[in-house]
């Protein structure tokens, strides 16, 4: 029997439904049901899959060890990049070949400012005969000042160009964002709720049994589209009540995890944040994104979010 067809059978000997499944795992349903059909598409890569598969083995009373192998057997991705391959470098390390003091250079360097020297005491000299030796008039001090300029004759400096007024820049749409792209992202039908500014009616993220996801995934987060590329000075945030949560501000022109630069974090957050760049950042996607979520009043950890404001230069 295949992996999901294990896991399937698993959970109906158990009596679960893929709706308590989910709630027991915070893997959402249709990932669930995917699995069932050894459909591996929405998980995200070959971690997050074994993630899953050890999930739901656990949730539904079925060892996820021999299930883990069959999948690294059978559809464990050949070319697999980890964190060994990754800090390899590509070229070899050469060690740098030390040399004694080059003296011939030395020489020559010592020999062109004795030159020099010489060459400005003679000249130098020569400039300091008197006057009257040379037979030359020597003139009165007071002749040797230049004539007052005008000051209508001052050439007055050009103004320098008034850089663009920063204001608020509105978003063309907003999407949740995961991992993996906006097809991973938490509460998807929820995401124009974080621009709403309804604090009543937050986007909020999936629960979690701990800040950092249950070591399920590296974060979670929002996706602005800006429609084009802005400057971005600074974005502010309502946030839950509740402090605890890390997020990052990122910017960039693609809308995928990796070619999105980190320009802002904050730490331990709560309530109304801003976040300011260093500089203004050129961008036409931002994403907020949060690393470590804050404690709900269930007991778990969860994200809420109910107001994203952006300024900077369209």
């Amino acid at each position: 029997m295949s992996i999901g067809g294990t896991l399937a059978q698993a959970r109906r000997d158990a009596g679960l439904t893929v709706a308590q499944v989910s709630a027991r795992t915070r893997i959402r349903e249709a990932i669930i049901q995917g699995i069932e059909r050894d459909d591996y598409s929405g998980c995200g890569g070959d971690f997050y899959a074994r993630g899953n598969i050890r999930s739901i083995a656990q949730a539904v009373g079925a060892d996820p060890a021999p299930l883990i192998r069959e999948y690294d057997a059978t559809l464990r991705a050949p070319q697999e990049l980890t964190a060994a391959d990754a800090l390899r470098p590509n070229m070899p390390i050469r060690p740098v070949a030390r040399h004694g003091p080059r003296w011939t250079a030395i020489l020559a360097l010592v020999l062109l400012v004795a030159a020099g020297f010489v060459g400005y005491r003679v000249i130098s000299g020569a400039r300091h005969v008197p006057a009257a030796a040379a037979g030359y008039r020597v003139a009165h001090p007071a002749a040797k000042r230049p004539a007052a300029r005008h000051p209508a004759a001052t050439p007055s400096a050009s103004p320098s160009a008034t850089p663009p007024p920063v204001t608020l820049l509105a978003p063309v749409s907003v999407v949740a964002f995961g991992p993996g792209g906006a097809a991973q992202g938490d509460n998807p039908e929820l995401a124009s709720l974080a621009i709403a500014g309804n604090p009543a009616t937050p986007w909020y993220s999936d629960w979690y049994g701990t800040a950092q996801f249950d070591g399920l995934q590296a974060g979670t987060g929002l996706l602005l589209d800006m429609g084009r590329p802005v400057v971005i000075t600074s974005a502010l945030i309502t946030l839950g009540s509740i402090p605890g949560a890390d997020l990052e501000l990122r910017v960039g022109d693609v809308p995928a995890l990796a070619d999105l630069q980190t320009v802002a974090t904050a730490t331990n957050a709560g309530g109304l944040l801003q976040l300011q760049p260093a500089r203004p950042v050129r961008g036409q996607y931002a994403l907020i994104w949060f690393t470590l979520l804050p404690p709900n009043s269930s007991g778990t950890y969860q994200a809420y979010v109910s107001g994203i404001s952006l300024k900077g230069q369209a």
